[in-house]
């Protein structure tokens, strides 16, 4: 096979996703976590030895080897049909880590630190405390919360065993500590006791909505996006159930469309919930909405 420097092949790399139809405005990064994949593929577990975006900037001049060109081919391959990047390396950047995903796990969203960051506002440091991250996934929300607050006890729930053991994976990864696991359909099997924090990142898309992304309906799991009653079924058992669950003074958190912060304030209304409010994203959209028990 002919040979390729590091440079040659991000340059095939975005001609060929390019001639796919591909957003061009992520081709050049998509090439770069492929190759780095491909670079990295079979080499040892120790970060020092892995090939990082820097490398590839420094060594522009490298040339792979014919099993890295044929990965990286094999890769940009997926790509093209749409597979998302995460899915093809099996692994996501979320918070401080890099997360095993599969197609089980819904891929995090960086707008989901959003979500992250408003539970870490109402959590103190440094105090006993017991959060719940429902619909867990990939963890991710699980783990950024535990490892920022290393004496908070979390509990981490999803309906899907096979999605639990990826977040346990994950959890094994980064070794925490102060965090577990449990299959349950929403509160169905959740221990009874007072929770200072629930947090979620529920289904909130409705089914047919035109706004879904058609590669995201294609790969990524539907049970983990969709929701009946305008995408609000998820949201509204959450918010019901909460009260049975939170201590008085408790915080419910949930990340939702970007057109839904009425309905959900309203549904925190009707529940008895207080000092309610909406946090937007970075891209100013309505993204968390919050109500005190």
């Amino acid at each position: 096979m002919e040979k390729l420097t590091v440079q040659q092949a991000i340059k095939l790399g975005m001609e060929q996703l390019q001639q796919a139809g591909l957003d061009s405005d992520t081709l050049k990064l998509d090439c770069e976590i492929l190759l780095l994949d491909a670079l990295n593929h079979g080499s040892a577990s120790n970060s020092k030895q892995k090939k990082t975006k820097t490398w590839l900037l420094t060594w522009p001049e490298q040339t792979l080897s014919s099993a890295q060109i044929q990965y990286y081919l094999d890769s940009l391959k997926q790509r093209a049909q749409g597979k998302p990047v995460a899915y093809i390396t099996g692994t996501k950047d979320f918070w401080d880590f890099s997360l095993k995903v599969s197609p089980d796990t819904l891929i995090p969203r960086p707008e989901t630190e959003l979500l992250v960051e408003c539970a870490l506002d109402t959590l103190p440091f440094k105090t006993p405390l017991k959060v719940l991250d429902m619909g867990t996934g990939s963890g991710a929300i699980a783990l950024a919360i535990a490892s920022e607050r290393p004496d908070a006890k979390v509990l981490a729930s999803d309906t899907s065993a096979q999605v639990l053991e990826v977040a346990r994976s994950n959890a094994k990864s980064i070794q925490l500590p102060n965090i577990q696991f449990c299959h349950s359909d929403w509160f169905e099997n959740i221990p009874e006791y007072q929770f200072d924090l629930i947090v979620s990142n529920p289904p909130y898309i409705a089914p047919g909505d035109p706004l879904l992304e058609m590669n995201v309906q294609r790969f990524e799991p539907q049970s983990a996006l969709l929701a009946a009653e305008n995408g609000l079924a998820a949201i509204r058992q959450i918010i019901s159930g909460s009260h049975n669950y939170l201590k008085p003074g408790g915080w419910l958190l949930l990340e939702h469309g970007y057109t839904q912060a009425e309905a959900v304030q309203e549904l925190l209304k009707q529940y008895r919930f207080k000092n309610i409010r909406t946090v937007k994203d970075l891209n100013r959209l309505d993204r968390v909405s919050m109500g005190q028990l």
